[in-house]
């Protein structure tokens, strides 16, 4: 298949979120695993040869989810999972499975993962807006806790940046361009 969809679907049906709430860890990774599965079947669709993704909840720090196309699946961060359940199941696993059809297609390793294929998949398959980035408080999640400030906010460093930091590279904010320097954990 090389062309994408021309007419605009209607969302994936809603999950309630009370019975989101009330699912343990595993149970949610069930459910989220269903969720792939739906999403996957609107996806077939338009690509009736599509395969399946695997799964996995290995994704760490302020990424919600990840397409990887090299391990043959998705990977979904279980921290924000946990504490952000309705996000997920109506934008997370779409927008991955949106990134997952895209890479399917005729030329789809050279196409831009956010590109306009991606975007029309987004808006014309899953009814999304395409948003490149999620807004999902990640301050439980951040595989970043070195803390550092400057003029105008904090910022978190990794352990890897922080170890640099350590051996004498110097790092400026983006916005103000002081040195940032670091306040502990």
């Amino acid at each position: 298949m090389s062309s994408l969809p021309s007419k605009t679907a209607a969302p994936l049906p809603a999950w309630p979120d009370e019975a989101l709430a009330g699912l343990d860890d595993e149970a949610l990774e069930q459910a989220a695993r269903r969720r792939v599965t739906e999403a996957l079947e609107r996806a077939r669709e338009v690509h009736p040869g599509l395969p399946a993704p695997r799964v996995w909840f290995d994704l760490r720090g302020a990424s919600a989810g990840q397409a990887h196309l090299g391990r043959g699946g998705l990977r979904f961060n279980p921290v924000l999972l946990a504490e952000n359940r309705a996000a997920f199941f109506s934008d997370v696993i779409p927008h991955e499975m949106a990134h997952w059809l895209v890479f399917h297609l005729e030329n789809g390793p050279r196409l831009k993962p956010h590109g306009r294929e991606w975007q029309t998949v987004m808006r014309d398959l899953y009814a999304l807006t395409p948003r490149v980035t999620h807004r999902l408080d990640v301050s439980r999640a951040r595989s970043a806790p070195y803390r550092y400030v400057c003029g105008c906010g904090d910022h978190y460093f990794t352990p890897q940046r922080h170890a640099q930091r350590r051996k004498g590279r110097r790092y400026r904010c983006r916005r103000c361009a002081q040195t940032l320097v670091y306040c502990g954990g």
